[in-house]
């Protein structure tokens, strides 16, 4: 815990981050200002009527010798109190309305831009961070933020306001006890400043924790069922209590750090108090000040000692703000993912002379468009001497050679961890190439948009993941403008069909929790489904019958043979009875190409491959 609390102990400025912060609200200015204005009155209205008090004494002291005579003016300061009151909490209802919703429309705005940043950010972003840390920026960053912008800022805009007035109104009845005052201020400054930097960056601390908490809750909680099988509750339960132990140490710091400053204002207020009123009373003695007088200075001192405490109280809530922010901003801060591309899928047609042009309509043709030259996308995919690492360390790949041609469909096979899945992201540039070349129909990769590239390949998944929606948005979420007779047909191709009609609803059935009121087979077949109703030219099956039985499997292999006809498809499997009619078959191992060449090549050849059909040695 040391190590990771050591990364926060230097936190960015804080008013540079509040700046930042409050730049999500310049569009909310005209608000912001009609609610400082009510503020500012609010404020005055409380000063003005703590300044009443002078008056009122004086009318009480008047009555005693003539309640006649007096009375009326001691009713009329009544009547004035009472209406500054009535009018006060008028005001504060209208600005927390009005507060309320610059508050909200300021969230929304943040979260969206969040949503909208991690869109841009690469693949290694998302497998560096779990579910859990990730949604902790939605819920704990942004909810901290909420309740600074909420509270701490009218808070503070109030307390700022009361505070001057105040200072102003003492400095007037009395200078030489204002002195008093001055120098409880300069002590709160200097406690803030010294206290101020030890909390915020123990709130970042705070904040990084719970996000691993969450992080590791969501995890257990979506691998319960494995938990229970191994027998792992109580081992589970111990990693748990060491994470929700470092999150207590670290909440525990944070909230000492910014809790403490509340009860040291308070006592210095006592104390300032304590000291004002004895040396009043001397000077009410020594005939400088009467006795009305230094009743109102008293009450403007409490008045004063209020809102400073109110904004050492508001400190906590501003110091997990901006911790939040910090951990937000650095989101914000993060490259997006590069796409230096300049070469875009369009779709084309062939005009009267036989020239390949652009076109406005789906026509089923392709064509890479490069400033105002076409080629037509024919799917031919080139590997040439492709070296590959995740973390720059360890190597991947080595030295990685093939192509694939229009229409074929090359396998690859191999024990996990061979780099077979890492060759189909690289293809889709969810990862960049460290040395080499990935040429598509003569092109390389790395020129070509990333979401042109992504668009002309569709891609069947080993692990499925499926929406909140209807099926049939799932199966449309590989073309959203497909029409319920596409749906249907794409259906129809992966053999999903006659399933769907037997659900409760059909294509109109609810999913849920990703699909689990389907078996992992069905869940399988919309993944495939949706797939084929993107029609594109290329096409990445990575272990996609995996979860599949073999009854269901030769269901299905009609309809994915009918899938590939006319596109290059790269195929993963473990199952080698999937690959057997594949044009060419390449057998990873280390990271390396150790044999290729199609079925009936290499069980001549009697290597890995030989011994993997014939079960003398099996994938693991």
């Amino acid at each position: 815990m040391a190590k990771d609390e050591k990364k926060y102990q230097k936190a960015n400025n804080p008013l540079q981050t509040l700046k930042r912060l409050l730049t999500f609200m310049k569009d909310k200015i005209p608000m912001l200002i009609i609610i400082f204005i009510i503020i500012g009155i609010n404020s005055l209205f409380t000063v003005y009527a703590t300044h009443l008090i002078n008056p009122l004494f004086v009318s009480i002291g008047n009555m005693m010798k003539d309640f006649n005579a007096n009375y009326p003016h001691f009713l009329k300061y009544i009547e004035i109190l009472a209406l500054i009151y009535v009018l006060t909490a008028i005001l504060q209802f209208t600005s927390d309305r009005i507060m309320t919703s610059v508050v909200n429309r300021t969230l929304n705005k943040i979260r969206n831009q969040l949503f909208s940043k991690m869109q841009k950010l690469p693949l290694s972003f998302f497998d560096s961070n779990t579910h859990g840390e990730l949604m902790s920026y939605y819920t704990n960053d942004v909810g901290a933020i909420r309740d600074a912008l909420g509270d701490s800022l009218v808070s503070l805009v109030s307390a700022i306001v009361t505070l001057i007035s105040t200072f102003v109104m003492m400095i007037l009845i009395s200078p030489q006890l204002t002195i008093v005052i001055i120098v409880l201020i300069i002590i709160m400054t200097l406690l803030t400043k010294v206290i101020g930097k030890k909390s915020i960056s123990n709130y970042q601390f705070q904040q990084s924790s719970v996000a691993k908490l969450n992080g590791y809750m969501e995890e257990m909680m979506a691998g319960q069922k494995v938990v229970k099988v191994f027998n792992h509750e109580q081992n589970v339960k111990n990693d748990f209590n060491k994470i929700n132990e470092d999150a207590r140490i670290a909440s525990t710091k944070a909230n000492f750090y910014a809790g403490v400053m509340g009860p040291i204002s308070n006592n210095l207020s006592h104390i300032n108090f304590a000291i004002c009123s004895i040396l009043g009373a001397y000077f009410v003695i020594k005939g400088s000040i009467n006795v009305a007088d230094l009743i109102e200075f008293l009450q403007h001192a409490r008045n004063f000692s209020n809102p400073l405490s109110r904004i050492m109280q508001q400190f906590n809530s501003l110091t997990r703000a901006i911790a939040g922010a910090e951990r937000i901003f650095n989101i914000f801060d993060m490259p997006d993912e590069v796409d230096d591309g300049n070469v875009s899928l369009v779709y084309a047609t062939y005009d009267e002379n036989n020239q390949l042009i652009e076109s406005e309509e789906r026509t089923g043709l392709w064509a890479w468009k490069d400033g105002t030259q076409l080629t037509r996308l024919r799917g031919d995919v080139r590997f040439i001497d492709v070296h590959f690492s995740y973390d720059g360390k360890k190597e991947i790949l080595h030295d990685v050679s093939f192509y694939a041609r229009p229409g074929q469909k090359i396998a690859f096979v191999g024990a996990t961890g061979a780099g077979k899945t890492t060759i189909t992201n690289l293809i889709n540039r969810f990862y960049e190439i460290n040395e080499g070349q990935i040429l598509y129909d003569g092109i390389d990769i790395r020129k070509i948009k990333k979401s042109s590239l992504r668009m002309s390949l569709a891609m069947v998944l080993q692990d499925t993941h499926l929406f909140t929606g209807t099926v049939k948005d799932n199966i449309r979420y590989g073309k959203l403008d497909a029409t319920d007779e596409e749906v249907v047909a794409a259906a129809k191709l992966a053999n999903a069909d006659e399933f769907i009609t037997r659900l409760p609803q059909g294509y109109d059935t609810v999913l849920t929790g990703d699909g689990s009121n389907l078996s992992q087979g069905q869940r399988q077949l919309l993944s495939i489904a949706r797939a084929a109703i993107a029609d594109a030219p290329v096409l990445i099956l990575d272990e996609a019958t995996s979860s599949i039985d073999t009854r269901t499997e030769k269901f299905i292999e009609d309809g994915m043979d009918n899938l590939m006809v006319g596109r290059t498809v790269f195929v993963i499997a473990h199952r080698l009875s999937t690959v057997r009619n594949s044009n060419a078959i390449m057998v990873l191992e280390n990271g390396r190409i150790i044999e290729r060449g199609d079925h009936d090549d290499l069980i001549a050849q009697k290597g890995k491959y030989y011994m993997l059909y014939t079960g003398q040695f099996e994938l693991d």
